[in-house]
């Protein structure tokens, strides 16, 4: 595998095209078909616009599908949530192949082992069209996790399996998906595990101002010397909420946590930087205080999270739950937190 250490990365903001409106399951794939299409003819004139050494393209968080505004786990999963070797991922692996890049993306995604159900997945394409990273969500408000399945989870994929990091010819790459953001263990641990580009794939609040979000995102690339590349919707089309709420500020941070570009409102192709990983590997391994990495001791935290649960692991596997479970389960976390004088 031929090695490219200086590249173009392309967090590119789209209008998600909801299914939520639609009953019939033609009418659906149909809509996802035609999303497909649309990114492909998109991606194609944006590198002919940027250049052709870029070799990574990231797609915001269900750009095929939108987010469930009402529906149960159940339809949703049936109705939204696609196969891990369905037809969307040959298309999204075509693009892949005909543009000769990286595609990532985050969808909702069936798994066989746990019927009725469904995942929230990042993943990233290669160019040969397979998938070479699938990331399963870990923290969701409303929506199953891995962790919400936690043992037999880990039974059927192992631990390996929880963050996963690809080495590829762009570097070594991991997903953090959407709000996840805001949880730095989940970083951590993809970094701990060689991450040098964190894809972060979201749909999310942009402002004028600085957004819990954006802040975030500066902070998980400076305390992990990593790239980050984030890419938002351009708009949801066919639900109620108003279009432009989650509208703008696709950005690519550098391993110092400066901001190298952002995007503005709208669909567009402008939020696109350089990925130079020659500089990002000699800023790791030179010594001096801004070396955050070299400088952690992880047997200081060790023993107070492995003593400590706050939200309970496993409380799916007895049943498929209603969205209301989530909160429930939340609360009695909060009562028992406030109980133990934690909060």
């Amino acid at each position: 595998m031929d090695q490219i250490e200086s590249y173009r990365a392309l967090a590119l903001q789209v209008t998600c095209h909801a299914v939520n409106t639609l009953s019939d399951p033609v009418a659906v794939h149909e809509r996802m078909r035609a999303t497909v299409e649309r990114l492909h003819a998109q991606i194609r004139a944006s590198i002919s616009f940027i250049g052709s050494d870029v070799r990574l393209v990231v797609l915001p968080e269900y750009f095929l599908t939108g987010f469930p505004l009402g529906e149960s786990i159940a339809v949703w999963s049936e109705k939204a949530a696609i196969d891990p070797d369905g037809p969307e991922y040959a298309a999204l692996g075509q693009i892949a192949r005909d543009q000769q890049i990286f595609l990532s993306g985050n969808c909702y995604e069936r798994d066989p082992h746990f019927p009725g159900l469904y995942f929230q997945v990042s993943f990233v394409i290669d160019p040969t069209g397979q998938v070479v990273l699938r990331y399963r969500r870990l923290n969701s408000m409303f929506a199953p996790t891995p962790h919400d399945l936690w043992e037999r989870f880990l039974e059927i994929y192992g631990p390996e399996s929880v963050f996963p990091v690809a080495s590829t010819a762009i570097g070594r790459l991991a997903c953090i998906a959407s709000e996840e953001i805001l949880f730095p263990e989940v970083a951590r641990c993809l970094v701990m595990r060689g991450a040098e580009v964190l894809i972060h794939s979201s749909s999310e609040v942009s402002s004028p101002e600085l957004t819990q979000k954006n802040i975030a995102k500066m902070a998980r690339a400076l305390e992990n010397l990593a790239y980050l590349v984030s890419a938002n919707s351009a708009g949801i089309e066919g639900i109620a909420i108003p279009f432009a709420s989650v509208d703008g500020g696709s950005k690519i941070v550098d391993y110092t946590g400066r901001v190298l570009v952002e995007a503005g409102q709208g669909e567009s192709m402008a939020a696109y930087a350089e990925i130079d990983l020659a500089a990002l590997r000699r800023y790791r391994r030179r010594p001096g205080m801004n070396n955050l990495l070299s400088r952690q001791r992880f047997e200081l935290y060790a023993s107070s999270y492995a003593s400590t649960s706050f939200y309970p692991p496993n409380t799916l596997l007895s049943g498929n739950p209603e969205r209301r479970h989530f909160l429930r389960m939340q609360q009695e976390t909060i009562d028992r937190l406030a109980q133990m004088g934690v909060i």
